[in-house]
């Protein structure tokens, strides 16, 4: 009998650990925003940033306009060991297509974006572009997009990213993969935007969890 208790206590300390572990560490679905600000929690970097609700869905927007890259950062400062997500919406106009997508480590960070001018996914860390993967957009639609960073071994840290069309299912395998010697300083995660083709780029339900395996 007190083996039989005993199992039990055992796996409902299993549950509990696993549900601790798996709580985000950062989550905002802009649900309790306000509107046409930004919420205390996110820093914005540049860029006119501000919560807007379209058929009784709220998020955070970037204008049309200016055309420059801009972004704002949110969640824990961390080094490693993390897993940002986020469904990003955009459209293209003529041959104009905006660039999108999540990153970690702050400003000099890696950069995850859909570049969809050049139908790839590409990886930055700061300005220089570490690899790239074909990728087909679809235009006025929400993308999801999960970047995560961990060390994988001694004197290595592993960079995955992942995108697909709201609906589609996670791909398995990540489209980009990256392996880096040297380890990245700690920084905010963050999400970013040009909007080359003049319309809004919208962000919402915003997420940054433990990379898995990571405790």
């Amino acid at each position: 009998m007190k083996k039989w208790i005993h199992t039990l206590a055992a796996a409902a300390l299993a549950v509990t650990v696993s549900a601790a572990d798996s709580k985000p560490l950062y989550e905002n679905n802009f649900e309790k925003a306000e509107i046409n600000k930004v919420p205390e929690d996110m820093l914005v970097l540049d860029g006119a940033f501000a919560v807007k609700e379209e058929g009784g869905n709220k998020f955070i927007e970037l204008p049309g306009a200016p055309l420059e890259t801009f972004g704002v950062l949110f969640g824990p400062t961390e080094a490693s060991g993390l897993d940002v997500s986020a469904r990003i919406h955009g459209s293209g106009k003529g041959r104009r297509f905006p660039t999108f997508g999540v990153g970690l480590n702050g400003v000099g960070g890696y950069r995850f974006q859909v570049a969809p001018a050049k139908k790839a996914l590409e990886l930055y860390k700061g300005d220089d572009l570490l690899t790239n993967a074909p990728f087909a957009w679809a235009s006025d639609s929400w993308t999801m997009m999960r970047l995560q960073y961990w060390k994988s071994k001694d004197g290595e840290f592993k960079i995955e990213g992942r995108a697909w069309k709201q609906g589609d299912a996670e791909p398995k395998e990540p489209q980009i993969a990256f392996m880096d010697k040297t380890e990245t300083p700690a920084g905010r995660s963050s999400i970013w935007g040009n909007p080359f083709s003049g319309t809004a780029i919208r962000y919402d339900d915003l997420k940054v969890l433990r990379a898995p395996g990571v405790r």
